[in-house]
């Protein structure tokens, strides 16, 4: 087990490698399946090396406007992540309320989650009780084309009238297995994006007839920076913004992975958690 670091501005830091996105080399746009599918993803991707900082201590001095991401604690009563419908009954209000609360929302809409269990040895996008594992590249949820057809999917007919006013995508990330021993997430800061250079438009194609989403890979930039509550509990939630339909200067977006942290313990029990997408929405 190694010993973290300790960067400039007093945060302890770890060096890791991520995977990231690069457009085909033949110009046409990147797709990928959300599902088992012949041919593969046509995008290319490479492996670099990050420095991680570990923000325990300082959590609260980040923010989803700001940073693009924020480390609220907001315990809960929960427990079966087991069964689907009692997920969208009892844990989506409490998620729900800690967005309103938090952001200030009039109305949030939550379209889809996703449970997540890491099994050693298991390779990325494939499932194990029907959970996939956590996702070792970095990748925005949604492009701004993706979270408007999430908007129309889902609110059609209100759509036009919904952008009149401000629009998020917010990602709420639990662990549901305990304090998180490996694989934890990490989260990147939007100031350190180029949002034109450093994202790759990747088209995801669904297995539902005519379903089509768009996410953003994120493109290798020494710049990138990254962070990481470690050991995160089943009382703290990682908020990460995916989308913002205004642009003013707050932040808009923030990159995320799970990660090899060299300080983990060899037998550090596989990481559980689930992930809440919503769209919230407004007036300021």
């Amino acid at each position: 087990m190694s010993t973290p670091q300790t960067t400039s501005e007093n945060l302890p830091v770890v060096e890791t490698t991520f995977t990231f996105f690069e457009a085909p080399d033949n110009g046409d746009p990147a797709f990928a399946y959300a599902y088992p599918h012949d041919p593969q993803p046509n995008y290319l991707s490479s492996d670099h090396r990050h420095l991680v900082r570990h923000v325990r201590g300082h959590d609260s001095e980040f923010s989803l406007d700001l940073h693009g991401f924020q480390f609220p604690r907001q315990p809960s009563g929960f427990t079966d992540f087991s069964d689907e419908e009692r997920i969208k009954a009892e844990y989506y209000p409490e998620v729900e309320t800690l967005l309103e609360s938090l952001t200030g929302a009039h109305r949030v809409f939550i379209f889809d989650h996703q449970v997540r269990l890491h099994v050693y040895g298991q390779a990325e996008g494939s499932t194990h009780n029907g959970r996939r594992g956590p996702v070792t590249k970095v990748h925005v949820d949604q492009s701004p084309k993706g979270a408007m057809n999430r908007l129309k999917m889902y609110l059609g007919d209100e759509s036009d009238q919904l952008l009149k006013e401000r629009v998020q995508i917010i990602n709420v990330w639990r662990s549901i297995g305990g304090p998180v021993e490996e694989s934890p997430l990490a989260v990147s800061d939007f100031r350190s994006i180029n949002f034109d250079k450093d994202l790759v438009p990747v088209k995801v194609i669904y297995p539902e007839p005519g379903k089509v989403g768009e996410i953003f890979g994120v493109r290798q930039s020494p710049d990138i920076r990254f962070y990481c509550k470690n050991k995160m509990d089943t009382n703290e939630v990682i908020l990460i913004k995916c989308f913002d339909n205004k642009v003013d200067g707050r932040a808009r977006l923030s990159g995320h992975a799970s990660f090899v942290d060299p300080t983990s313990p060899d037998d550090g029990r596989p990481r559980e958690s689930i992930e809440v997408r919503a769209l919230v929405f407004s007036h300021e």
